[in-house]
């Protein structure tokens, strides 16, 4: 198994993309090989300050970097030699290439993915699908949170049939329970597009479709598949991100200008804080896949760590190993 990374993607590139791929190579039994793209001069000097097994790591040498400042289709078209552009082609190849991971500009690896990539035949367009937990300590599948902001009820339900896949592959789930993101949980709620929506999943014998989901019933635990637009779910997943963020910053000042009992307090509690923020922290599941396509794709957090860049090496194995592609393709079928 082959494993595409990028080296020179995200705010904390090349340094957290190195050290995330030595460990993620050590923590592994010989199940995966890394490839890793960017500048081969300085991807060697940074390998040579750690022990790894190298006849498992390969360098592409790709001298271009793609910025968050670079228009996305501009910088996939004229930035060939960039580690972006590079990988997702080798990945595209007859070559043997698994999956392909990177931090880089959201829109970059989408564009990069759509023009580059064959769909999964009868898919009309990709979707991004993170995985968020929720309060029942599982987690739920969104999708899209991203990738099209506009939608036509036939994509949407393609996302429902690919989330649903992924959410079995992933979760190990025999039914997900779907739900259709909206802004009311009766039938005749929302516009256009969600009530024929709506219309399409309730019709649809082979997923289990529960009804509506308000953006309060994302993390509740109630659903195992959230379908969206690509423009509202990623209004509701940066909603979900600053939520957490102010009750972490709210609980840290709340314990600094409490006095004794309050610190108090949080020494008895540290436990019980610290496995919060291990659930809350949903990058610790690797990336967002980008479902429909005939290779894995994930993005992952522009902000990520090494610890996020190993968790998605293993979450692209372990997704690889389980033929999520082929499953996906097949519930394409079914619904055809």
């Amino acid at each position: 198994m082959n494993i595409l990374v990028d080296a020179f993607g995200g705010d904390n590139s090349p340094f957290e993309i190195v050290s995330g791929v030595v460990d993620a190579l050590n923590e592994s039994k010989n199940i995966f090989k890394i490839i890793l793209l960017g500048d081969e001069n300085i991807l060697k000097d940074l390998l040579s300050k750690y022990q790894y097994p190298s006849d498992r790591l390969e360098i592409f040498d790709s001298k271009e970097v793609i910025t968050n400042d670079d228009s996305p289709v501009d910088a996939i078209r004229n930035k060939k030699n960039s580690s972006l552009v590079v990988g997702l082609k080798y990945l595209n190849s007859e070559k043997e290439a698994d999956a392909f991971i990177s931090a880089g500009s959201t829109g970059a690896v989408l564009a990069g993915a759509v023009l580059l990539l064959k769909r999964i035949n009868g898919i009309n367009r990709p979707a991004l699908a993170p995985l968020l937990p929720t309060s029942e300590t599982n987690y739920v599948v969104l999708i899209d949170c991203g990738a099209n902001s506009e939608c036509k009820p036939e994509m949407l339900h393609q996302f429902a049939k690919m989330g649903e896949a992924y959410a079995k592959v992933a979760l190990s789930l025999i039914h997900p329970r779907i739900g259709l993101l909206n802004n009311g949980v009766e039938e005749k709620k929302g516009n256009e597009l969600t009530q024929a929506t709506y219309k399409l999943l309730r019709e649809d014998s082979n997923i289990n479709f529960i009804g509506n989901a308000e953006g309060r019933d994302i993390l509740s635990g109630n659903f195992d598949v959230i379908v969206s637009d690509g423009f509202s779910g990623n209004i509701a997943l940066k909603s979900c991100e600053g939520t957490a963020l102010m009750m972490f910053s709210q609980i840290k000042n709340g314990i600094k200008k409490g006095g004794i009992r309050a610190k108090i307090g949080y020494l008895l509690l540290k436990p019980v804080f610290k496995k919060l923020k291990e659930t809350a922290d949903y990058s610790s599941k690797g990336g967002a896949v980008l479902l429909g396509l005939q290779k894995l794709v994930i993005k992952v957090h522009g902000s990520a760590k090494s610890k996020t860049i190993k968790a998605a090496i293993f979450q692209a194995a372990s997704l690889v190993d389980k033929n999520l592609v082929s499953k996906i393709t097949d519930s394409i079928k079914i619904t055809e």
